[in-house]
């Protein structure tokens, strides 16, 4: 059980940290790209392209190593930390042979990777 704990803490601490370091080399590029320009105008809002809202446009954006597509793959690091946890919870449940947590935590994963993937990627 002590294992499970650390093994989760690492994966949470892990994940963090890879969404911070990712978000911030997103802040630092999009700085170095646009720190010098003017104050935008805030009358109107233009929201970022909208290649980064879906998966495969954010995905795109890390690998070509854009401020955005950084910014994104950071943001959808956190999203999947918790995740993750649930994952590991669901496996120790299992090999503890506790089925009515094994089912809880099954079904709230299901709900979480319905919500998740029932828009389009």
């Amino acid at each position: 059980m002590k294992d499970l704990r650390n093994t989760i803490a690492r994966t949470l601490r892990l994940g963090v940290t890879v969404s911070f370091a990712l978000t911030l080399l997103g802040g630092v590029v999009y700085l170095l790209h646009h720190g010098g320009e003017a104050a935008p105008d805030y009358s109107t809002f233009n929201g970022p392209s909208v290649e980064y809202t879906t998966l495969r446009g954010i995905l795109g954006g890390a690998f070509h190593l854009t401020a955005y597509g950084l910014i994104q793959i950071g943001v959808v690091a956190l999203l999947l930390t918790p995740i993750m946890r649930v994952v590991l919870s669901l496996f120790d449940f299992v090999r503890q042979h506790d089925w009515l947590y094994a089912t809880i935590t099954s079904i709230v994963l299901a709900v979480i990777l319905v919500n998740s993937l029932s828009s389009p990627l």
